[in-house]
């Protein structure tokens, strides 16, 4: 089922709640199921980026958005997806990567970015310039914030028109805590107060007003707020609806929006159809795609240690755990306890931080190993089960590694899929 962003509120009204999964992960195996799975059911591909991850300056994947943009392209092309399913967005898009500068500086870069992503052919963009720069509070009030938003967004309608394409439709708001998931064992995670909701709503319209963005404003389909959902390292915090009750009202008084849920990985087919119902249109998700990737790839480790002479034992592992120790930036900040605490969450942890070091030269040479060392072969029944249970169906046939990873994917994203409506 496609559905289009500007139709999620109007859906919602209509007591006919539809959603939209947000894929936000650079991966090429996660793209390519993302874009495949569009395919097999017409539905809307939404992928986005965030402004860590690409940006003019590089991000930590090293791509601007137009080689961002490009790379999914490609791939869809080779699945033969539909360019008019794919929506490209650009997910906390603001002076966050630069926060450590001052603001007017990393301002300056923030709106380099947004005039990359939207001359990239992004047209979902969201506006977030909560967090502060130097010498400024870690979290900003909603005046500055909405401020800085409406600078953002004036940045983003000139580019628009300069490249003569659909001007883009935006997010406001923010959530705490920061996108990712925690980085501790967690126990409740309180939803956004109506309250707080309104006055973010109140404050972005009247500075947007002021700024002479009305026609911008108009665009806004969404609102991020805290659902009380949340993923720390070890646990995941699921989806109570009797919570947000006041909060769910805010939808029927301000009928232009719909809700955009962050951190929504591990929920969950019934949390996320809840979601949905809701009012929470627009469902985020990136580390359970790459974690569930990384389980299939570990699989995949253990059977070739199994079945291919001179393979080695669990190679693939062991070149992640040497990558990740010499570069620890990625998740020593967020890793805490003793060393085999740490060692176990280097691989294991819900936020997944080790998709970082995917990209990296050696683990790209190891999973490449891996999967021409099981490639063509016949897997057994009994390995499946050993270590892969419920992949039995590719046993006893010449296997193809890419098939099951995109596989594994596909799995979690189906999940979402009937959540947002389309098992109707």
């Amino acid at each position: 089922m496609q559905v289009a962003l500007n139709e999620l509120a109007a859906l919602r009204v209509l007591r006919r709640p539809a959603g939209i999964t947000s894929v936000c992960s650079a991966h090429p195996i996660v793209l390519r199921a993302a874009l495949r799975h569009g395919r097999d059911h017409s539905s809307t591909v939404l992928i986005e980026a965030t402004c860590n991850q690409v940006n003019h300056r590089g991000g930590y994947t090293g791509m601007s958005p137009a080689n961002f943009a490009a790379l999914v392209l490609r791939i869809a092309q080779e699945e033969r997806c539909p360019e008019n399913l794919i929506v490209l967005g650009g997910d906390h898009l603001g002076p966050s990567p630069w926060r450590d500068r001052a603001a007017e500086e990393a301002m300056a870069e923030a709106e380099k970015m947004v005039a990359a992503y939207v001359a990239a052919g992004f047209r979902k963009i969201h506006l977030d310039a909560s967090m502060g720069c130097m010498g400024e509070p870690a979290g900003l009030n909603d005046e500055t914030t909405a401020h800085r938003a409406a600078r953002l967004a004036a940045v983003a309608e000139t580019a628009a028109r300069r490249a003569g394409s659909a001007m883009p439709v935006y997010v406001i708001g923010t959530e705490v805590p920061p996108p990712g998931g925690a980085d501790h064992a967690l126990t409740a995670i309180e939803p956004t107060a109506a309250s707080a909701a309104r006055r973010t709503i109140e404050v972005h319209r009247r500075v947007f007003a002021e700024s002479g963005l009305m026609e911008a404003f108009a665009r806004v389909i969404g609102l991020v707020v805290q659902p009380g959902v949340e993923f720390g390292n070890h646990n995941v915090i699921r989806y109570d609806r009797s919570k947000i009750d006041a909060l769910k009202q805010v939808l029927d008084d301000e009928p232009q929006f719909v809700f955009e849920a962050h951190s929504t990985d591990y929920q969950g087919a019934s949390s996320l159809a809840a979601l949905v119902e809701d009012g929470f249109s627009i469902l985020k998700v990136g580390p359970e795609l790459t974690f569930v990737l990384r389980e299939a790839l570990y699989g995949l480790d253990l059977i070739a240690s199994d079945l291919v002479p001179g393979y080695g034992e669990r190679p693939l592992y062991a070149t992640m755990e040497a990558l990740t120790l010499a570069h620890p930036e990625h998740w020593s900040r967020h890793y805490h306890g003793t060393e085999d605490e740490q060692r176990w969450l280097r691989h294991y942890s819900l936020s997944d931080r080790i998709r970082y070091y995917w990209v990296a030269e050696q683990a790209q040479s190891a999973v490449a190993r891996l999967c021409g060392a099981l490639a063509g072969k016949f897997i057994p029944l009994p390995l499946f089960w050993q270590h892969m249970p419920a992949a039995e169906r590719f046993s006893d046939a010449p296997f193809d590694p890419q098939e099951v990873l995109i596989w594994r994917v596909t799995r979690s994203l189906a999940e979402y899929h009937a959540a947002c409506g389309g098992a109707r």
